[in-house]
């Protein structure tokens, strides 16, 4: 109706033209097919920003705010170099960058639908000091070097039967599974990690909130050090960090 919610309250008679009328009853319908409510608007808040969304990139979700808050209480430098890995729809990178407008942010993702996405975020925030490419991971970035590596990668087991229910059914299957285990993107990033960071850099993953022990002995395997874990809201172990212990 293009009115504010004010308007319905105003004027509780008028009619509604019918092509409004078709186009609400089939956006319900939608729904009751559980469609979520981000897809159908095509938006959703996260952090303190309003991002487009589309079914191309996964809805961000409160549980994700953890990374921003712990990346956000690190010791960076004041003009610090930030690489946001897999930034679908430009939630994590965006919102950093909002915060900190002095930190340049380098924002990949290997779907061309999601950057999109992430584009036109961008430009509705306008929002300067964010970069963002197509990139498989690390591919597009060679001798480039970062004090934060951060990432909420694909995480759940490829044959998970949470996969079948709620929201995952219509978000891409991609962006949230990586393998048997679902820690294959996981292996990956943190294998390769240093050699994209600064000395005393810092990686910062989410995770399952079951993965959290895996993630910190990956971590250490990979010789970080000061790794620990983050509690979310819900008391999970959300996120895990450690310091690049690896000389340039």
């Amino acid at each position: 109706m293009q009115k504010p919610r004010s308007f319905l309250y105003t004027w509780p008679q008028a009619d509604l033209h019918n092509t409004i009328s078709d186009h609400f009853h089939a956006l319900l319908a939608r729904r009751a097919c559980g469609e979520p409510i981000a897809y159908i608007l095509r938006k959703q808040m996260f952090w303190s920003l309003e991002l487009a969304i589309s079914p191309a990139v996964l809805i961000p979700r409160p549980d994700t705010e953890t990374l921003i808050e712990t990346a956000l209480a690190l010791d960076l430098p004041p003009c610090a170099r930030v690489l946001d890995l897999g930034t679908g729809s430009g939630a994590i990178a965006l919102a950093l960058a909002h915060e900190r407008p002095d930190w340049q942010f380098t924002a990949t993702d290997n779907s061309a639908s999601a950057l999109q996405i992430a584009k036109q975020n961008q430009r509705q925030l306008s929002l300067t000091n964010v970069t963002l490419l197509h990139s498989d991971w690390f591919t597009a970035l060679s001798g480039e070097r970062f004090d934060l590596i951060i990432s909420n990668p694909p995480y759940i087991a490829e044959h998970d039967v949470h996969l079948a229910q709620g929201d995952l059914r219509f978000e891409p299957r991609t962006a949230l599974t990586a393998g048997a285990d679902g820690q294959d993107a996981i292996r990956h990033i943190v294998a390769n990690a240093g050699a994209y960071l600064t000395e005393q850099g810092s990686l910062l993953l989410e995770h399952g909130f079951d993965q959290a022990e895996a993630v910190q002995q990956l971590l250490k395997q990979h010789s970080f050090t000061g790794v620990e874990s983050v509690q979310d809201l819900a008391g999970h172990a959300r996120v895990t960090l450690g310091t690049n212990g690896k000389s340039p």
